[in-house]
Formats: C-alpha cells, sequence, structure tokens
C-alpha cells in the first residue's frame, strides 16, 4: 500500500474515540518493527522522524525511501504515513518536496504570532500536496532536537487561533513531558485539555510524550479528543534493554552471535511487542 496521509485516519480515529499510535524511527530494525507491529495488529499506524534521526540515518530522502521501499518489499496492507516530528519550518518543506505523507512545524518556542503566520505557510503548501499538517501550542515538556520546553499548559484561546489556520491536528502542552518521566509527575491536565477540544471543533488531538503515561490516563486523553499518540522513549528502552541483556548473557559469543543480524534480533522483537501492545492501548487494532 502507498504511504498515505495523516489526515483521514486520524479523523477517522477522532470519530472513533481510539489513537493512532505515531512511533519513532530510528534505524532499518525500528522501521521494520514498526510496520510488522501495525500490520500484525491491522492498524493504521504513524512512523515518524525526528530531525535529528533523519540525520543520523542518512537524510529525509534515505528516510522516505526506506519506509516506502520496507512497505513493498514486506507486503504491507494497512495504511501508513511518514511523518516529520518536531520539524523546523524549512525541514517541514523539504520534508513535503521529498514525499512525506504528514509534517510537524513546530513553533511552540517562537513568538505565538510568528507561530501561527509560519503554521498557516506550511499548511498551504502542505496541502497544495496532500500533506497533512501538526503544529504545536504550549511546549511540551523535556527535550526534542533542541527543542526544549517546560511542559506549560497550553492556552485554549491559541489552541483555536492555531485550529483555524487549518491544520489537521493540534499538539497541545497538557502537562505532558518528553522523555522519562520524573517521580514528581503530577499528571495530565484533563481540565485542560477538555478546554481544548471544546474549542477546537473536533479537530484530532495530539499527544507527546506517550511513553510512561499510564494506561488509564491515555485512555481518558482519547476519550477527551486524542486521537495520536507519540511514542519513542519506550522503543529506546526495550530495544536497549533486550540488546543488553543478549550480550550480558554472552550470546555475542556463541558461534557468529555477534553477527549484527543476530545481536539487534532481540531488540526487534522488543520493539515490535511494544507497538503492538500500544496499538493495543490506544484502541486502533482492527481499525486498518
Amino acid at each position: 500500500m502507498a504511504l498515505v496521509s495523516a489526515a483521514e485516519m486520524l479523523k477517522q480515529a477522532r470519530e472513533g474515540k481510539y489513537a493512532v499510535g505515531a512511533f519513532n524511527t530510528n534505524n532499518l530494525e525500528w522501521t521494520k518493527a514498526i510496520l510488522q507491529g501495525a500490520q500484525e495488529s491491522n492498524s493504521p499506524v504513524m512512523i515518524q522522524t525526528s530531525m535529528g534521526a533523519a540525520k543520523y540515518m542518512g537524510g529525509y530522502q534515505m528516510c522516505y525511501d526506506i519506509v516506502k521501499d520496507l512497505i513493498d518489499s514486506m507486503g504491507i496492507t494497512v495504511p501508513v504515513a511518514l511523518h516529520l516530528d518536531h520539524g523546523e519550518y524549512e525541514d517541514a518543506l523539504k520534508c513535503i518536496e521529498i514525499g512525506y505523507t504528514s509534517v510537524m512545524f513546530d513553533g511552540s518556542h517562537l513568538p505565538f504570532e510568528e507561530n501561527l503566520e509560519k503554521a498557516k505557510e506550511v499548511v498551504a503548501k502542505a496541502h497544495a500536496a496532500g500533506v497533512s499538517v501538526e503544529c504545536e501550542v504550549g511546549s511540551i515538556g523535556g527535550e526534542e532536537d533542541g527543542i526544549i520546553g517546560s511542559g506549560e499548559l497550553a492556552d485554549p484561546a491559541e489552541c483555536k487561533a492555531m485550529s483555524d489556520t487549518g491544520i489537521d491536528f493540534l499538539a497541545a502542552g497538557i502537562g505532558n513531558i518528553h522523555g522519562s518521566y520524573p517521580e514528581n509527575w503530577t499528571g495530565l491536565s484533563f481540565e485542560t485539555l477538555a478546554a481544548i477540544a471544546d474549542v477546537t471543533d473536533g479537530k484530532p488531538l495530539v499527544l507527546h510524550g506517550g511513553s510512561g503515561i499510564p494506561l488509564d490516563q491515555v485512555q481518558k486523553a482519547i476519550s477527551l479528543g486524542v486521537s495520536k499518540i507519540n511514542v519513542n522513549t519506550e522503543c529506546q528502552e526495550v530495544f536497549a534493554a533486550a540488546t543488553r541483556k543478549y550480550i550480558e548473557e554472552g550470546k555475542d559469543l556463541e558461534g557468529k552471535g555477534f553477527d549484527p543480524r543476530k545481536l539487534l534480533a532481540p531488540g526487534f522483537t522488543a520493539v515490535t511487542e511494544l507497538v503492538k501492545q500500544r496499538i493495543e492501548w490506544f484502541g486502533s487494532n482492527g481499525k486498518a
């Protein structure tokens, strides 16, 4: 199946009260794992590349080619969107040009009026190419490719203004954090989320920092309009744990256990299983 825009899959998720998993990839193994997990779950899925991960993988063109070619070679039949995560303005335009089917322009660190104006420009260029657009209001806590947010709560009025630019889905700060959540984290602000949902006319909402949020909070967020949930840190953690276990058990020293195809296999399996579990959490299994 060809890559698709995320607009329709998230509209259906919003209406069906489930969320689509948006999993960040960092290499070939992770891309295969995300696709396999989604296919086995019969779920739509979004594969995301951050600016840093794309640079590591060889550039946006390489990321596009890997995802597109794997969809063909693996016989993937579920809807897949290739999405730029936390992109700067120029990066968003570059990804639209290359063939990404969805982009996030993150101008949350800019003065709000500048964020709005640049969002409008990205929307115009993206929609002309059939590409969906995500933008952010109220920065997410933690750091993503040098964009640092303290995790403040988004202003519903600003969320409405951003929604009115024509973006397809909106990321808003509701107390969520990139990376691991600290022990003193107080949880998501559902009051803020409900207020944002009330003024954005059914626009699909995005929950960044999905790794580590308890299942009950995830499901409540979905009930209030969250239709896309980002997962990255948890994939990194299970990949590292599985690889560590393989080496600590000395399996890399047994026969040709040092072969990267064997060395990376436990991590691949761990990411695949996590993707399937999170898809079940989000309720998108069987929705392809």
